[in-house]
C-alpha cells in the first residue's frame, strides 16, 4: 500500500497494491497492521455502501458531530466519482481547505478522511457504487450537512445544477450550522 499526503492535514490517498494475471486481479483494501505502519491509527466499526444511478449526483457535504464524529475510508467500486474532503477543524493549518480526488473502479484508490472533515462526492459516471468504512456507528442525532456550494468553503465541483437530495438542498452554510470541531 502507498500513502499520498494531500493539501488537507490528515487526508490521505491510499493506493493498494494490485496483483493481476489472466484470471483478473486481487488487492487488499484494508489491513489494520498496514494502516498503522502508514501512521493511520483507527478502529473501523461499520461498513457502508451507496449507489447513485445518474452522473451528476452530488452527495454532501456531510459529517457527524462529536462525540460520534467519524473518520472514513472511501472507495469507488463501480464507476467514477470526484471525492471531496473539507477541513472544518478550527485551529487546523488547513482550516476550510478542501481536496478533491478522483476515485474509480479502474484506479482503485481510496481516500482516508479524518474526524473533523466534511465529506461529499460527485458522480461522473452512471451507476456508481461506493464502499466506505467508518470508525463510529451512524448516529441520526449527530448527523449534519453543510451546503455543497457554501461560498466560504469554495469547493469547485465542476457542476452547476447537480442532482441533490432534499436534505442536501436544504443544508445550511457552515457559519449557520452548529458544527464545531477543534484541531
Amino acid at each position: 500500500m502507498k500513502l499520498e499526503k494531500t493539501a488537507v492535514e490528515g487526508v490521505f490517498i491510499i493506493e493498494p497494491a494490485v496483483f493481476g494475471d489472466n484470471r483478473g486481479w486481487f488487492c487488499e483494501t484494508y489491513s489494520k497492521k498496514k494502516f498503522e505502519e502508514l501512521g493511520i491509527f483507527v478502529d473501523f466499526v461499520q461498513d457502508n455502501r451507496s449507489f447513485s444511478a445518474k452522473s451528476g449526483t452530488l452527495r454532501g457535504l456531510h459529517c457527524q458531530t462529536d462525540p460520534m464524529a467519524q473518520a472514513k475510508l472511501v472507495s469507488c467500486t463501480k464507476g467514477k466519482i470526484i471525492d471531496v474532503a473539507v477541513d472544518i477543524r478550527e485551529g487546523s493549518p488547513t482550516f476550510k481547505k478542501w481536496v478533491a480526488v478522483e476515485l474509480s473502479e479502474e484506479n482503485k484508490k481510496m481516500l482516508f478522511i479524518p474526524k473533523g472533515c466534511l465529506h461529499g462526492f460527485l458522480t461522473v459516471s452512471d451507476d456508481v457504487e461506493l464502499s466506505y468504512k467508518v470508525d463510529e456507528f451512524y448516529s441520526p442525532e449527530n448527523d449534519r450537512s453543510v451546503c455543497w456550494c457554501d461560498p466560504d468553503l469554495g469547493v469547485e465541483w465542476g457542476v452547476e445544477n447537480p442532482i441533490l437530495s432534499a436534505k442536501d438542498t436544504a443544508a445550511p452554510l457552515l457559519k449557520d450550522s452548529d458544527i464545531r470541531f477543534k484541531f
